[in-house]
């Protein structure tokens, strides 16, 4: 077997004591290296004076990962900067929100080189990689440029926009052409491959046949592998103390009154404002439900050094307190807004105890939370999970309560009928949303790209790492 060689932004190795909190990539990725005895390379989300390129090594859980350190101006203009500010709004149709500065693009070349620069040394000619998400798509392009020849695939964990919103990225062509440089590149909904495939035929130039894109002498799979849950080891949580003691502690302060659960980063591509409006909508049009439901929103900070995500902060602040000024009495509080994470055990019982999931983001390429809330559920009893058609999941989780979450209407009727549903539609909707998250798994969605990644393509007899076209 091939040793694999894992590339993210962040290297997310176990700790001691912290397995229970890694995410759905980390534990994925995991089961994978230790299998071939591969390493996880990435940064070490530590700063340094100045960069060295010293790579600091560890094992742990049978994982071997390789770190690095970067200096501050990295961190500012390839994270902070075109990854966060840039990529990150842009691939999430905010246009509005995306930051166009040289800086940020100057940044996110250099941290791209160096992570090529340190980790080619660490590469065998027989090595497998398996490059991850939108902070290192030129990586590919430079391990190419540097002589590797190695099978090398790349994952886009977020959705990929229409031509339309990306032409508005300075070099953009050179950028997309870069990802053409691997052998793999997956995605998680045909939507999101979709779109990827209408910018590089219009601007690329490239030939579609099948899955397979032919361009500049390289032919490149575009894989639909949608991410999958870790199921097994989310719902491991049923019965622990940590879980029960959640669960109960939710039933026991909702007083008989149905619990609607939100759970999401603290991020503008959730659509939480969205969230907050049609739950004051629903109040508004059924006063009939007033004190007998409330909704619990869990919203972690993230990326707090970012203007757009101090703003999403203070407007949430606003809403919430609007809506409990105007509807709370003196011992019911309709909205429980909280701006922490919890542990793993902890939502399980959290979702477990709610009658109603929602998952309402304007733009997602995937969404774990909708899987997590379907895991967690009593299938003699299960809760409703209120989805965007925005999100990734939507397309496998179908028998859930399909919204516009652009519209507060469309959302106010979805969790009214989700708290009134029976017990037997709740049920069916329930198994086939299961039914799924079990068989297509996190270790699902490894292998499936694994194996497509160790299959081989022909080579067409052309240069193959030529520039994108001059096309306007």
């Amino acid at each position: 077997m091939s040793r694999l060689i894992a590339i993210s932004n962040r290297v997310q190795a176990a700790q001691a004591g912290e397995n229970s909190n890694r995410g759905g990539l980390a534990v994925a990725l995991s089961a994978a290296l230790r299998a071939s005895n591969g390493i996880w390379f990435g940064w070490s989300g530590e700063q340094t004076d100045e960069f060295s390129g010293q790579i600091s090594f560890r094992r742990q859980d049978g994982v071997a990962t390789a770190t690095i350190d970067l200096e501050a101006q990295d961190i500012e203009e390839y994270y902070n900067g075109f990854a966060n500010r840039t990529l990150w709004p842009l691939f999430h149709y905010r246009l509005d929100l995306t930051e166009i500065a040289r800086d940020f693009a100057g940044g996110y070349a250099r941290v791209n080189a160096r992570f090529a620069d340190t980790v080619a040394p660490l590469i065998e000619p027989d090595d497998m990689i398996w490059v991850h998400d939108y902070h290192l798509i030129p990586l590919g392009k430079g391990l190419r440029d540097r002589g590797f020849e190695n099978r090398l695939g790349f994952f886009l964990h977020t959705p990929w926009p229409p031509a339309s919103l990306m032409v508005s990225l300075p070099n953009h062509r050179e950028l997309v052409a870069s990802l053409l440089s691997h052998d793999v590149i997956g995605f998680h909904t045909d939507e999101w491959r979709a779109s990827f495939i209408d910018y590089i035929v219009t601007h690329l130039d490239a030939r579609i046949e099948g899955e397979f894109a032919h361009h500049d002498g390289r032919v490149t799979r575009l894989l639909v592998c949608p991410i999958g849950l870790d199921t097994t080891e989310f719902t491991s949580a049923l019965g622990t103390a940590a879980a029960l003691s959640a669960e109960e502690r939710l039933i026991t302060s909702a007083v008989g009154r149905q619990v609607i659960v939100g759970v999401d980063r603290l991020d503008y591509s959730k659509g939480l404002q969205e969230r907050f409006l049609a739950y004051e909508q629903l109040l508004n049009v059924r006063p009939d439900l007033r004190e007998k439901v409330f909704m619990l929103q869990i919203a972690p900070p993230s990326r707090g050094d970012v203007a757009s995500y101090q703003q999403i902060r203070a407007d949430l602040n606003s809403l919430s307190g609007g809506i409990n000024g105007e509807f709370a009495s003196i011992d019911w509080v309709p909205v429980r807004y909280v701006n922490k994470g919890y542990a793993r055990e902890e939502l399980f019982g959290i979702y477990r105890a709610s009658r109603v999931g929602l998952v309402t983001p304007l733009r997602d390429g995937m969404n774990l939370v909708a899987k997590e809330y379907v895991a967690a559920q009593d299938p003699e009893d299960p809760g409703v999970l209120v989805l965007s058609r925005f999100a990734g999941a939507s397309v496998q989780l179908d028998a859930a309560l399909i919204i516009n979450p652009h519209s507060s209407e469309d959302m106010a009727d979805a969790i009214s009928r989700a708290l009134v549903m029976p017990l037997e539609e709740r049920k069916e909707r329930h198994a086939a949303m299961l039914t799924s998250v079990v068989k297509e798994d996190v270790r699902w969605w490894s292998a499936k790209f694994i194996a497509a990644l160790a299959e081989p393509e022909p080579q067409e007899d052309r240069p193959k790492l030529a520039l994108a076209s001059s096309k306007p």
